[in-house]
């Protein structure tokens, strides 16, 4: 991997619900603390709390409306959705209030004096002031509208059962009584103001009444026009519609009479009398030239029937001629006559239509002129009977008001409940508080716990490990492991290394690459133990393996193997002793040590000389395997030295010990220096409380009870290298599967 390009993002990871579980069972201690901690405290207060009583009384409240209704009194049938909540204000008022104080001690059954009785609990024995009385009991009592109903129930706790139902039946009846003193105080007011009213408005009557008769004496009033509302007219409406119409008819008589006349005038004129008789006969305007004409229509017959029976000369036709002469004149002294006496008669229909004009004009002149002259009494008059109707008005109203004062009103407010000592306590509420407390400090609990676990950023799970490492984890190893030289080889625990190194050796690119160093990023993760362990198991594979402590600041190794570190590498590499002469061997055959040593204070770089190249190189070629510890990568050099010398590098991280930042910045350096990081492993993981880690221990447990079972000469040497932490090959086929 090139040391320079940036990681890859880890993959975003989903939480399962067994991860949830996995953080309560971890934290259970936290979780149970808090909530026992919760619970007793709750459980403790709730009983040491001081007890109170509550009762109840409730009011059906109604609009202000006497009981039975007077007259057109007012009629409350809409719907109001603000009265309710108004009197449910007005309840909880301090003006209710205080008069629920007047009434308890005036009134009471036996009086209750509340400022003295909470002067004594609340202020030392001294009385309490009025408003200090009223603060205590707005939070003592607590109204509640029932919904959809014209109901209050009206709820009073204190710390005596008696007090409590006295208060709340003395403060429903001071509601009651403000209702109606209130409703009492409107109506008498309201009365006094109409009264007052009344005589000022009678006053005007009087005054307008003088100005009304002052106006008729002066206007010259008659009693017949005073009487109405207006002036009379000297022409009604209906006779002056009559005369409009009279007066239409006979300009339209006198327009057809011209026409007739003009046109009989044109045939007179352009063509002969005859002519215009036949037009008058046509029209049967005249029925003696009607007969005229029959005459002359015989008289012409006759002459024709002459003149061709007799000649010009024959007396018959002459005495014919003669007699149509004749009546053609008297055709046209009748047609001249008749147009003589149509004109005549244009003549008055003209002079009748102008009389008519003439005499409406003069009629509606006189009556605008009177209307002129007389208008302001009979505005005066007007404005009389009004302020005449208004005062019966006035009257009327003060009379029903009067009336409804006197009615009772007993339905505004009335009490459905009355309030009675109640001899149970509702606070404090033992079995809620209590399971409150048990609710509480659950929650609580585990709110903790996540809480911290989400402060808690060190490694707990293998997913934790690959995502922010990128990096395969080869090997999980319980709790209390020692030495494998002091355990079982067929331990839970020498069987967790086996799957170690059997993932070691599937993880080498090259069967070559046999020398590895065992790195951590801080000090206590376990890797010297580890280190130890892995060697002890692959030199009881049968493999020469040597293993060298090269932690030379503070060693360990030469502690588990009881042997001494007055001579070792730190010897080898300043050329004192032999590489013969400080390798040791232990209680493995096949497995040789290589200690320290004593480290000078000037040879603090030693591990970077071309001597210890040297060394890895003559140690790789005279055994199977070799293996190094080295100090805490994060605080010493010599690991990142010992990494970049060696042909795999094993990182060790404690379970839930340090920060996923120092793991990270440990596996950078690693790969900085040019090391080969092979793989993770997770070390002191406490199988009995993580369950995510069970399947790598209790296959182990199962299967060599099994085994127990089956060889009795055994069992008790498996006895001894076995718990119920192990899960030996199961562990190492899943890890061989996944890698």
């Amino acid at each position: 991997m090139d040391p320079t390009k940036a990681p890859s993002p880890p993959p975003e990871t989903k939480l399962h619900f067994l991860d949830y579980w996995r953080i309560i069972r971890i934290r259970k201690t936290v979780i149970l603390a808090v909530f026992l901690l919760v619970v007793f405290t709750a459980t403790f207060v709730t009983f040491f709390l001081p007890e109170w009583y509550s009762s109840f009384t409730r009011i059906k409240v109604e609009r202000d409306a006497s009981d039975i209704q007077f007259l057109n009194g007012p009629n409350y049938t809409s719907y109001d959705p603000y009265f309710i909540q108004t009197e449910f204000e007005v309840l909880q008022s301090e003006l209710i209030l205080g008069k629920t104080l007047e009434e308890l001690n005036t009134n009471g059954m036996p009086n209750l004096n509340l400022s003295m009785e909470w002067g004594k609990k609340f202020n030392n024995g001294e009385p309490l002031t009025r408003p200090e009385v009223i603060k205590i009991l707005k939070r003592s009592i607590d109204p509640r509208p029932v919904r959809n109903t014209s109901l209050i129930d009206v709820r009073v706790t204190c710390d005596r059962p008696d007090h409590a139902a006295q208060i709340a039946n003395a403060l429903a009846r001071a509601y009651r009584q403000h209702r109606l003193e209130e409703k009492l105080r409107m109506t008498t007011g309201g009365i006094v103001t109409l009264e007052e009213r009344f005589r000022e408005h009678d006053e005007k009557v009087v005054a307008q009444q003088k100005l009304v008769d002052k106006l008729r004496v002066d206007l010259n009033i008659s009693d017949a026009v005073a009487t109405g509302d207006m002036p009379t007219m000297l022409m009604s409406a209906e006779a002056l519609r009559r005369v409009e119409a009279l007066r239409i008819e006979s300009r339209y008589e006198l327009v057809r009479q011209e026409t007739i006349l003009r046109r009989l005038r044109a045939l007179q004129t352009n063509s002969t009398p005859i002519a215009a008789a036949h037009a008058i006969q046509s029209a049967a305007l005249d029925t003696v030239l009607a007969e005229s004409l029959q005459q002359l229509n015989l008289a012409e017959q006759g002459l024709l029937i002459a003149q061709k029976d007799f000649g010009p000369e024959h007396p018959n036709v002459i005495k014919s001629i003669s007699q149509v002469e004749e009546i053609k004149q008297k055709v046209a002294q009748r047609v001249t006559g008749f147009l003589e006496g149509l004109d005549t008669k244009v003549a008055a229909l003209r002079e009748g239509l102008e009389k008519i004009e003439e005499e409406k004009k003069k009629a509606e002149a006189t009556d605008i002129s009177n209307a002129s002259t007389s208008r302001p009494y009979f505005e005066a008059k007007r404005r009389l009977e009004d302020l005449q109707r208004f005062g019966q008005l006035l009257l009327l109203k003060i009379a029903s008001e009067k009336i409804e004062k006197e009615l009772p009103k007993t339905g505004m407010v009335t009490v459905i409940e009355t309030a009675v000592p109640n001899p149970n306590a509702v606070r404090p509420n033992k079995p809620l508080n209590i399971a409150l407390g048990i609710i509480i400090g659950l929650v609580v609990g585990v709110g903790l716990a996540f809480f911290i676990e989400y402060l808690d950023t060190s490694v707990k799970t293998i997913d934790d490990v690959e995502r922010a490492l990128q990096a395969p984890v080869l090997g999980v190893i319980p709790q209390n492991v020692t030495a494998m030289t002091d355990e079982s080889i067929e331990s839970p625990h020498a069987e967790a290394y086996r799957v170690l190194r059997t993932n070691i050796l599937f993880s080498r690119k090259n069967e070559s690459m046999n020398a590895m160093a065992v790195v951590s990023a801080g000090a206590g993760e376990g890797k010297s133990t580890t280190v130890f362990n892995l060697a002890s198991i692959f030199a009881q594979s049968g493999n020469r393996v040597v293993l060298v402590d090269s932690d030379l600041r503070r060693p360990t190794l030469h502690k588990i193997l009881h042997v001494t570190n007055s001579i070792g590498l730190t010897n080898y590499l300043l050329k004192q002793n032999k590489l013969e002469e400080v390798i040791q061997t232990t209680r493995v055959p096949t497995l040789d040590f290589l200690a320290s040593g004593k480290l000078p204070s000037s040879s603090l770089g030693i591990l970077s000389s071309s001597q210890m190249r040297e060394l890895i190189r003559d140690l790789k070629s005279r055994y199977d395997y070799v293996f190094f510890d080295s100090p805490p990568i994060m605080g010493v050099s010599d690991a990142s030295i010992l990494a970049s010398a060696v042909d795999m590098t094993l990182q060790v991280i404690q379970y839930r010990r340090y920060p996923q930042p120092m793991n990270i910045r440990a596996k950078q350096l690693i790969e900085k220096v040019g090391g080969n990081l092979v793989g993770i492993v997770l070390n002191n993981i406490n199988m009995s409380q993580d369950e995510s880690y069970y399947y790598y221990s209790g296959y182990y447990h199962d299967y060599y009870s099994k085994n127990t079972e089956s060889e009795p000469g055994k069992e008790s040497s498996r006895k001894s290298g076995s718990d119920k932490d192990g899960d030996g090959d199961k562990t190492k086929l899943e890890l061989n599967k996944k890698y």
